[in-house]
């Protein structure tokens, strides 16, 4: 805050008055002397005072930070409606650039999506908006991904808010000439793959909560390797397999710590509601498929209508989230030996009768071949087909999709289990591809 002090001064020297001369002498006020106070120059307004942690007066003021890991089950922040903001037409709290698209465009959707964020202040998150639905979201200063749109016009929001409450937009006027069914390939050696066992790791945004739910009290020992191959005389379907691998650790055996756990692989590899149809496929190698517990495959679609209003976030929006979760059960229960699907709406394994055992439709020491196709509609999840080494098994369950998810992105998924007691072993993905229309 600017403080200005004002204070009357006597005049002392010559003053020149039109016609009359009159010295002043000393600084006092006899009769003959003359005095005046000049007119005085209006002091401008206090500057508005910069924010200690910004290097200027940002044109938004910050937004209050309620959500936080360790004390929400939420996995991020619930979209604001960029309507009610006033952040809505613009912001400019700190560097926001937006590279592609650009305004005016005609693009094909997907849209590419290219766009940094350089706060003073460590980043909080960026979402991005299309037509006022929160379609993908990222704890990082930068997003390089693939959005989903219907043909039209459409208004693009990117927005970055950083760990202070600032908020700096970019509302984008594009034009989406035309989509079809698109094929994201090469999943296995994409950038933006994370990973998590029991619980998030320190470190990272959702760092405590629940990710892959394993019961063991040692997190085991996992790493994923891309460009990798099977082992001789193995070779990759196109020579850019990933390596995961996993093992309980010394620590956790020499205490025999035998618990059941996992890890979790996922990653985002794009967002949005133009489409509702997917085709999961990808070749695995596993080494030795009598030691997981099981292998689990997974898609995730999330966005969040924020022109809808719904009890169940407080009146901001209307979150869903379509899950696709399936897993080779080798060693589970309900019995073991088959493909499971995930029901979201109760957060539960479900069998569905096709059989999944080692050495029989999993097979050691070679590829694998695994298709799953899938959609969405009405608010449910349906499974349609599930392929394995060219074996087509139609499933046709529907669940209720989960309507309380604040995490926006699709994503595909791989998941290895141990068993008990637990034993090393490792896969490898390769031409892993996600069709969506």
């Amino acid at each position: 805050m600017y403080v200005v002090n004002r204070a009357s001064r006597l005049l002392c020297g010559i003053l020149t008055l039109v016609s009359v001369t009159v010295m002043l002498i000393g600084c006092g006020g006899s009769p003959n002397t003359v005095t005046t106070t000049p007119t005085p120059t209006p002091t401008p307004p206090p500057s508005p005072t910069p924010s200690p942690s910004q290097t200027a007066y940002p044109s938004t003021p910050p937004v209050a930070i309620t959500w936080s890991a360790s004390s929400s089950k939420l996995p991020a922040p619930t979209a604001a409606d960029p309507a009610a903001a006033d952040w809505g037409t613009g912001s400019d709290d700190f560097p926001l650039t937006v590279s592609h698209p650009t305004a005016g465009a005609s693009v094909t959707s997907p849209i590419n999506v290219v766009a940094s964020a350089t706060p003073t202040n460590s980043i909080f998150f960026m979402r991005v908006y299309v037509d006022n639905v929160s379609v993908y979201y990222t704890s990082s200063n930068s997003i390089n991904t693939q959005i989903f749109a219907a043909a039209g016009a459409h208004t693009m929001l990117v927005m970055a808010e950083d760990s202070k409450g600032y908020i700096s937009a970019t509302p984008i006027s594009i034009t989406v000439t035309s989509q079809a069914a698109t094929k994201i390939t090469g999943i296995q050696n994409s950038p933006g793959w994370q990973s998590c066992s029991a619980v998030f790791p320190a470190g990272v945004q959702r760092a405590g909560q629940l990710c892959a739910a394993g019961e063991s009290t040692y997190v085991p020992v996992s790493s994923m390797t891309m460009d990798s191959s099977p082992p001789a005389p193995a070779t990759s379907m196109d020579g850019k397999a990933a390596q995961f691998s996993m093992n309980p650790g010394t620590a956790a055996l020499a205490a025999a710590d035998y618990g059941y756990s996992n890890y979790l692989y996922f990653n985002p590899i794009a967002g949005g509601t133009g489409v509702s149809t997917f085709t999961y496929d990808l070749y695995f190698w596993i080494d030795n498929p009598d030691t997981p517990q099981a292998l689990e495959f997974d898609v995730n679609q999330g966005y969040d209508d924020t022109t809808v209003n719904t009890a169940a976030d407080g009146g901001t929006g209307s979150p869903q989230r379509f899950t696709w979760g399936s897993e080779c059960n080798l060693k589970g229960d309900k019995p073991p030996g088959q493909w499971d699907i995930w029901d979201d709406s109760i957060g539960y394994w479900e069998p569905t009768g096709i059989s999944c055992q080692a050495e029989t439709q999993i097979l050691p020491n070679r590829w694998n071949h695994l298709t799953w196709n899938l959609h969405q509609m009405g608010g449910m999840v349906y499974y349609d087909t599930l392929t394995v080494n060219g074996v087509v098994n139609p499933v046709n369950i529907a669940y209720v999709n989960q309507s309380d998810w604040t995490l926006e992105e699709i994503d595909t998924a791989f998941q290895m289990d141990l068993a008990q007691p637990p034993v090393a072993y490792n896969v490898w993905l390769d031409e892993v591809s996600l069709t969506a229309q």
